[in-house]
């Protein structure tokens, strides 16, 4: 079976989750490879995502690590099943890695939960907005690189907005009055904001400047829950680019941060007439 040369994230993650069944049952790799009767190259390439796992010898590898947790080994032989790709990899090769991963991301959440502080959720904004957003960046991006980003950032919406994949957001103030592209351009971007809160499957919940001892962190983040919890994900922005976490230990964290900003955050109904406020503010100033 030929490598492959550039393994998916979900890939990546299910050889990931593997290499922690070895470890936690103390095993090594030449250890593992001796029960599975491979040669340990075969394993490091496995847990890398370099080469093709099927559903039983994942099972296998659970049993010879003694893991007895079978939801997840559920999930996982589900993973080692999938063959269809994604809409995103059609722009392999065309965008940078960060946004593609993102994608496949929302992609295979069953539930996803945002924080922004500096701009309208990705997942929400109007293509007025995501192109200001993007055409404000450093390195200015000539605006073919715009046009095409705020495309896929489109695109990424049809998940949540078909109602697939349930979706809550919390937005710092901050995001709601930042004004990329100018006034009419942030007034058409809360109008639609205000739209799409009332959607179903949609939660749009506002912080406030006045939150006493705000419990929130600096950064941008999505939270991505999967079929199990051992397979959420978290998604951080930075200065320098998308992080991403999985381990329990960030996981349980960022967890705990979300409750928190959850618990500080206004209701939906005050939320929209909160957004609404700043709307009629927006058109009283510059009318």
């Amino acid at each position: 079976m030929p490598l492959r040369r550039d393994p998916t994230l979900r890939q990546r993650r299910l050889g990931a989750e593997m290499r922690k069944m070895r470890e936690q049952a103390g095993l090594g790799g030449s250890q593992l490879a001796r029960a599975l009767g491979l040669n340990p190259t075969q394993v490091t390439q496995m847990e890398a995502g370099k080469i093709g796992v099927s559903a039983e010898r994942l099972r296998t590898v659970a049993a010879a690590c003694m893991c007895d947790n079978q939801p997840l080994i559920d999930a996982l032989a589900g993973m080692a099943t999938e063959r269809v790709k994604g809409w995103w990899e059609e722009y392999r090769g065309v965008l940078s890695t960060d946004p593609l991963e993102v994608a496949e991301i929302e992609g295979h959440a069953t539930r996803i939960t945002t924080f922004t502080i500096a701009f309208i959720p990705g997942l929400l904004q109007t293509s007025s907005y995501a192109a200001s957003v993007f055409a404000k960046g450093y390195p200015r991006l000539p605006q073919h690189e715009v046009d095409l980003r705020t495309t896929f950032r489109l695109r990424r919406q049809q998940i949540v907005r078909s109602g697939e994949t349930p979706y809550s957001a919390f937005i710092h103030e901050a995001a709601l009055r930042i004004q990329y592209g100018g006034p009419g351009v942030l007034s058409e971007q809360l109008g639609s904001l205000v739209e799409d809160s009332e959607h179903p499957g949609i939660s749009v919940r506002v912080v406030p400047f006045d939150t006493v001892d705000f419990p929130g962190p600096s950064e941008n983040l999505t939270y991505a829950a999967g079929p199990v919890p051992e397979l959420d994900t978290v998604q951080a922005d930075s200065s320098h680019g998308s992080h991403l976490f999985d381990s329990p230990a960030h996981l349980a964290s960022y967890r705990a941060i979300l409750e928190r900003i959850a618990a500080v955050a206004l209701p939906e109904d005050e939320s929209r007439d909160f957004i609404r406020c700043i709307m009629k503010e927006m058109k009283d100033r510059h009318d």
